[in-house]
This record gives C-alpha cells, structure tokens and sequence, in this order.
C-alpha cells in the first residue's frame, strides 16, 4: 500500500452572477468522478497512486471568471451537467497541489436548488437527511459514493452504466429510517473520516441501484 497520501481536486464554477443549482453541482461532481475511474486516459499513473493508498480522499474548491480559466487550462477534465460545471483534475500528493489549484477557497459552495431536479434514475446516491454539509463537503461524499458503487459493479453493469454516460442521480433521503434501512440493505455506505464539518465514522451517502443490492458486507 502506497504510504503517500494523495487526494482527488474538484473544481466547481460557481460564477456570483449564475450559480448552479446544488443538486446539478452534486451530481456534476460524481460523475467526473466515474469518468476519471472509466477512463484515466494519461492519468493511469496518479490515479494508482491515489487509490492505492486505501484512501479516496477528494476536495473540492471553487472559482468563478479568471479562476475558473486559469482551472481549466490545467490537466484535467470539465464536466458539464445541466446548470453545473465541475473539473476533475488528477489526484495530487496532499502537499503538492498546482499553484493554481492551492489558492482556490474551499469555503462558500452554500448552493441552493430554486427548484426540484428532474426525477432520480438508477443509481441513486442518497444523502443522510440527518446531517448538514456545505455543497463543498456533499459535492466529495457523493463522489465518494459514485466511486464505491463503480467498485462494487461488475464488468457488464459498468457497460450499462457507461452506456447511460454514466449518470446518477442526488437525493436526500425521505426520512433518517429510510436513509438506516438503506446503509443495512448491502448497499455501498459512505463513511467520513471526519477532517471537516462532520463527526468521523459518519454515513454520509448510500449508493442504491437494483444490482448494488447485497454487493457490500453488512456492518
């Protein structure tokens, strides 16, 4: 196991005059997350690193106009998801982020939705109604969630999943026994390490999907 920390930068545009909706900007950040999974391209290398550590650490930061420019000219890819814009960048050693990058605020991604998403599609990632997280620290718990519902997906449901451009859906669970029930069905569960905003050992976010059903060893 690789001793080196490393950590996996978002970036999300969030211009002051057209901020995107908090539910696109979730599910912007999970799905740039499973396309660097899919498909490193030229990044196999760090994303190695990254994963090999037996930690999938992401942050995200945010930036508008020239900032958001100078992010783009940077390795990386830009995800474009209805009112949303997220840039995945290769992951970093924790103390060796690009210049750029470092002077980006983590703080102030409190996004709103001015009104309800379209209806959820299979997988769904479920956020704990129980918690309260900036937009920043859901926008990593669902990309953390993405991320072991790709690890607990065979080969052919990759397929299918890559086939719907590997979409998925962000919710906040009806209720804190449906969000229970969930994390207790076999399901990917997302449980934060606890370095901002919420106690360590917390379930964040459950993956669902009828084939993710079973696929994880119950608590």
């Amino acid at each position: 196991m690789n001793s080196e920390l490393y950590v996996l930068p978002l970036v999300v545009r969030i211009e002051r005059a057209a901020p995107p909706e908090r539910t696109d900007a979730l599910e912007a950040a999970a799905t740039a997350v499973l396309s660097l999974l899919d498909d490193p391209g030229e990044w196999a290398a760090e994303l190695h690193s990254w994963q090999s550590t037996g930690k999938i650490r992401k942050v995200v930061r945010r930036a508008r106009g020239a900032e958001w420019r100078r992010a783009v000219a940077l390795p990386g890819r830009t995800v474009e998801h209805r009112t949303a814009e997220v840039r995945v960048h290769p992951p970093v050693p924790l103390d060796g982020w690009p210049r750029d990058l470092a002077r980006l605020q983590v703080g102030g991604t409190e996004l709103t939705d001015t009104a309800d998403p379209p209806p959820a599609q299979a997988p769904v990632l479920w956020a704990n109604p129980g918690l309260a997280m900036s937009a920043g620290k859901a926008m990593a718990q669902a990309g953390h969630a993405a991320q072991l519902a790709w690890w607990a997906s065979d080969a052919a449901e990759r397929e299918a999943w890559r086939a719907r451009g590997l979409a998925v859906s962000v919710r906040t669970a009806a209720s804190q026994g449906d969000f229970d029930a969930m994390a207790a069905a076999g399901l990917p569960v997302v449980r934060d390490a606890g370095f901002t905003e919420i106690e360590p050992g917390s379930c964040t976010f459950v993956a669902e999907a009828p084939w993710l059903r079973g696929r994880v060893a119950r608590p």
